[in-house]
């Protein structure tokens, strides 16, 4: 369906960095799948692309992230490269971290990118902590940080909003609800009408959206996001999505009713619904399929040289690693 004052620009744009995302997590699975060169789990976020190129449209370099474990899509829409993003994948030396955290656990200092994490809920505590660091230095940042329904059922979640609101930090929280928490359907499992009305329960302005419509999600967190910025008060987004594969990237997902997944791929895109969009608005069969075709490109050629890539060197194995010293207790 067309919208009034549709940017084209900015729409082909938006398609673009979800495109470029899918293209990585296809190359990625392959890579883990076929080739069997991904060292450890990848969590797959195709079907979520919207949310995290909705989001991170309006943030700076200098603004804090933290990810989750299904953490592809907000990396690169913050800016990391994606050659690196497939080294540290596969262990190579040329990686984020080194080879070290892998998929789970990417982090890239340099666009503000603190760390994906393997442990759920764990990256909301550490996202209100960058949070109070920049109220403490009078900084003009903001952190975000992503994390999924089923976080909402961990401690963390609590703590985390709690600080930010006790605080009145300057952090966007944005709840990627794809609906499943690992093999279970989450409303099973959750009390309460979910995450954003907790949210507001805790004093938070909360702001419910469709995950899956990007310019939704970046029109309305561009507004969010100028808010806190201005305000330095913390907000939260109830986005809602779809995770189209299993948990993890050898997860067929038997615990969905059969033909969920593909009648939201089919229904529910958030790709094809921008392309929607876009042919409205003009634009050709052939630039839209251009978009594909550059991307696929792009995602093999980082495949390509992540496997060319050499591995780390043995005498590397404990640099970055902090030595506090034996845990066992000194004789008096």
């Amino acid at each position: 369906m067309s919208q009034p004052n549709f940017d084209t620009a900015t729409g082909l744009a938006r398609l673009d960095m979800m495109v470029r995302i899918r293209a990585f997590e296809t190359a990625a699975r392959k890579a883990a799948i076929d080739d069997e060169l991904v060292l450890g789990a990848i969590h797959l976020s195709i079907g979520q692309e919207a949310v995290a190129v909705g989001v991170l449209e309006s943030c700076r370099t200098t603004d804090y992230m933290t990810s989750t474990h299904r953490g592809h899509g907000h990396t690169i829409a913050k800016g990391a490269d994606p050659a690196a993003m497939m080294m540290e994948l596969l262990g190579r030396a040329g990686g984020n971290c080194g080879g070290k955290g892998g998929s789970m656990h990417i982090a890239d200092f340099s666009v503000g990118m603190l760390g994906a994490n393997g442990v759920v809920s764990a990256n909301i505590t550490i996202a209100a902590g960058a949070a109070h660091g920049i109220k403490l230095l009078g900084g003009d940042q903001i952190a975000i940080c992503f994390f999924g329904d089923g976080a909402a059922n961990r401690g963390p979640f609590l703590e985390g909003l709690n600080w930010a609101g006790v605080f009145d930090l300057p952090i966007l929280f944005v709840c990627e609800d794809n609906q499943y928490s690992a093999s279970t359907k989450t409303s099973d499992m959750t009390s309460g009408p979910g995450a954003g009305e907790r949210a507001r329960a805790l004093g938070l302005r909360t702001t419910v959206l469709d995950g899956n419509d990007v310019n939704a999600m970046a029109e309305q967190s561009r507004e969010i996001i100028a808010r806190i910025r201005e305000t330095g008060t913390p907000e939260f987004i109830h986005a809602i999505t779809y995770r189209v594969d299993g948990h993890t990237f050898f997860d067929p997902a038997t615990y969905r009713p059969k033909g969920e997944a593909a009648n939201m791929a089919a229904t529910n895109c958030p790709v094809l619904r921008q392309c929607e969009i876009l042919h409205v608005a003009g634009v050709s069969d052939a630039e839209l399929v251009a978009i594909t075709t550059r991307a696929d490109a792009e995602m093999r050629d980082a495949l390509a040289r992540a496997t060319a890539a050499p591995w780390p060197d043995d005498n590397t194995a404990f640099v970055d690693i902090q030595d506090i010293g034996s845990p066992a207790q000194e004789p008096f």
